[in-house]
C-alpha cells in the first residue's frame, strides 16, 4: 500500500452528488467520494454498478446531469478528455488506445496536449526512457513498432504514456486485466511510485486481492450508488463482496449433482491449452443444458470459447462432438461438426451492418433457401418468417439495414442466425448480452433457454453475475486461465464472484 496519508493535505479530487442517466436508466445516483494526494484509491463494484460511468465523468467523456467535481479547491467542468487532461486528469482505459503501426516513442507522444509541435528527439528520448524504465520496459526500444510487442507490453506503454502527462490524478481502469503476474508487478511498482510522488490514483479493478494489496481506501458502488468508502485495513475479500453484492458469502462444497439423467454427451473438451492464456481446460456438455464459463476480463473464458470454435490457431485440445473428433484451430471443421459461435463483438465479427435484417438472418443457411445455386423466393420467405417469429423481431423491418436497429435487436439477429437449424448441435456465445438493455437481455435469455429446451447444447461466457445466476444450469468459474470450480444447480453469487476475482482460496486467504 501507499505510505502517504489519506487525510494529510486534504483531498486533491472530490466528487459530490454525481448523477448520470441514459434515458430512463439512472446509471449513477448521487455518488460522492474523495481522493487525497498520494493516495491509491480503489473503485469497486459488480458489472453495472456505475463505476465506468463515474470514470467517464471524471475523465471528461461524459458530462454529469447533476453534482460537482473538484480538483483542489476548484469546481471543474470537464467537457472533454482534453479539458480533463488540462485539469491534470489522465486516464488509462481498459480498451487499448495505442497504435500498433507507430513506434513506441510516437505512441508516448500521442494525446499529450503539452507536447511541443517540434519533437526534440534528444530531450524527449531521455524522458521516454525514464517512463519506460518506470513500468519495467527498459528493454524496449523507442524506435520499435508496437506491433512487435505483446499485449501486456502494449498495456504498459499505455500506462507509461499517462504517467508522462504530469497528471495530478491518474485513473487506471482495469490496467492488469490482460497482464501476466510479472507484468502486473511492474504496474504495481509504477503506481506506487506515482503515489509516492504526491499524485492521486483512482484504481478500478475486479481483482479483489490486488485491490487489498495495492490500495489505501476502497469505494464500493452498487446499483449506481456509493455504498461505502473504507480503509483497506478494515476489509477482507469476503467483506468487500458483501459490500458489492449486499449478501454474505456462503462457502459451498464442490457440487456433485449429475447432469440431466439420460441426456447424451454432445461436446467433450480435454486439455484445452492456449499458450499464455488458458491451461489444461476440461469440460463435458450434454444436450438440453445451458453451461457458462464465468471469468473476468483476461481470465481466459473468451479464449476457451474461441478455441472450441476453431478460431485460435495456436490452441491444442482433444475436442469431440457426438463422439467425432474435431481438430482445433480449424473453424471450418468446427462448423461441419455442428458448432456455431456468436462473438462478443457483433459489429466487427458478426453482422453486416449495411445489409438488411433478412440477409443477416439467412446468411449462414443459403443451402436451405436456394435450389441448384439459385435463390428460391418461397424457401427464403418461409425461412425468414419463421426466424423473425422465433426471435420476436418486427417483420416490417426485415428490409431495413441491421445497423439501424437497437443493440438488443441487433443481438437478437446475431443469435437468431444460429437458431432453428438442425446442423447446429452446440451454440457458443461470448458475452451474449454485451451492450444490451434489460428488455433485450431478457428476450435473448428466453431464446437461449428455448434452444436448450429443444435439445441444443448452449455454452456461454460472461462476467455478469446476474446473467450467470439467471441463465446457466452449470457454471465453471475461471481465474488467470485456469478452471477454478464447476457448480451444478443453485449457487450463491458471492461464491462465483470470489472465484472469478480471486481464484481458489488458500488457507491463508480464508483467514484474511
Amino acid at each position: 500500500m501507499s505510505s502517504a496519508s489519506t487525510t494529510a493535505g486534504g483531498e486533491l479530487v472530490r466528487v459530490d452528488g454525481l448523477v448520470k442517466s441514459y434515458g430512463s436508466t439512472r446509471a449513477v445516483r448521487g455518488a460522492s467520494f474523495g481522493i487525497a494526494p498520494g493516495e491509491i484509491h480503489a473503485l469497486c463494484g459488480h458489472n453495472g454498478a456505475g463505476k465506468s460511468t463515474v470514470v467517464k465523468m471524471l475523465s471528461g467523456q461524459e458530462v454529469p446531469d447533476d453534482g460537482t467535481i473538484r480538483v483542489g479547491a476548484e469546481v471543474v467542468d470537464l467537457r472533454s478528455r482534453r479539458v480533463a487532461q488540462r485539469g491534470g486528469i489522465a486516464l488509462v482505459d481498459q480498451e487499448l488506445s495505442v497504435v500498433p503501426t507507430l513506434t513506441v516513442a510516437e505512441n508516448l507522444l500521442l494525446g499529450d496536449i503539452k507536447a511541443s509541435w517540434v519533437n526534440r528527439r534528444r530531450t524527449s528520448g531521455v524522458r521516454f526512457r525514464t517512463l519506460l524504465d518506470s513500468v519495467g520496459l527498459g528493454h524496449v526500444g523507442l524506435d520499435q513498432r508496437l506491433s512487435e510487442l505483446g499485449i501486456g507490453e502494449r498495456q504498459l506503454i499505455e500506462i507509461a504514456r499517462a504517467l508522462g502527462q504530469d497528471a495530478r490524478l491518474v485513473i487506471l481502469d482495469e490496467p492488469t486485466a490482460t497482464l501476466s503476474d510479472v507484468e502486473s508487478a511492474y504496474v504495481y511498482t509504477a503506481v506506487r511510485s506515482v503515489a509516492a510522488a504526491g499524485c492521486a490514483v483512482l484504481f478500478v479493478s475486479h481483482r479483489l486481492g490486488e485491490v487489498l494489496d495495492l490500495s489505501d481506501r476502497v469505494t464500493v458502488m452498487r446499483d449506481g450508488a456509493v455504498v461505502a468508502t473504507t480503509p483497506v485495513a478494515g476489509l477482507t475479500i469476503d467483506s468487500l463482496i458483501v459490500q458489492m453484492l449486499g449478501e454474505a458469502p456462503h462457502r459451498l462444497g464442490r457440487s456433485t449433482g449429475p447432469d440431466i439423467e439420460g441426456s447424451a454427451e454432445v461436446l467433450t473438451v480435454s486439455g484445452l491449452t492456449v499458450p499464455g492464456r488458458v491451461g489444461n481446460f476440461d469440460i463435458t456438455l450434454r444436450a438440453g443444458r445451458v453451461y457458462a464459463v464465468a471469468g473476468q476480463l483476461g481470465s481466459g473464458a473468451s479464449d476457451v470459447l474461441r478455441a472450441i470454435a476453431g478460431l485460435v490457431p495456436a490452441a491444442t485440445a482433444g475436442i469431440t462432438v457426438d463422439g467425432v473428433t474435431v481438430r482445433p484451430g480449424r473453424p471450418a471443421a468446427a462448423i461441419r461438426a455442428g458448432i456455431a459461435f456468436v462473438s462478443n463483438d457483433r459489429k466487427a465479427e458478426g453482422l453486416f451492418l449495411d445489409k438488411p435484417v433478412s440477409w443477416n438472418l439467412l446468411a449462414t443457411r443459403l443451402p436451405h433457401v436456394t435450389r441448384l445455386g439459385v435463390l428460391d423466393r418461397r424457401r427464403w420467405s418461409a425461412a425468414l418468417a419463421a426466424l423473425i417469429d422465433l426471435c420476436g423481431l418486427d417483420g416490417r423491418r426485415a428490409g431495413h439495414d441491421v445497423g439501424s436497429l437497437s443493440g438488443g435487436n441487433q443481438q437478437k439477429v446475431f443469435v437468431g442466425r444460429c437458431l432453428g437449424r438442425d446442423d447446429v448441435r452446440v451454440l457458443l456465445l461470448d458475452d451474449p448480452t454485451r451492450g444490451v438493455d434489460v428488455g433485450g437481455r431478457a428476450a435473448i435469455h428466453a431464446l437461449l433457454r428455448d434452444a436448450a429446451d429443444r435439445g441444443m447444447t448452449v455454452l456461454f461466457s460472461s462476467t455478469d453475475l446476474g446473467e450467470l445466476l439467471d441463465l446457466a444450469d452449470v457454471v465453471v468459474t475461471m481465474h488467470k486461465g485456469v478452471a477454478v470450480r464447476r457448480h451444478d444447480g443453485d449457487t450463491a453469487g458471492s461464491v462465483l464472484l470470489r472465484e472469478m476475482t480471486h481464484g481458489a482460496a488458500t488457507v491463508t486467504e480464508e483467514r484474511r
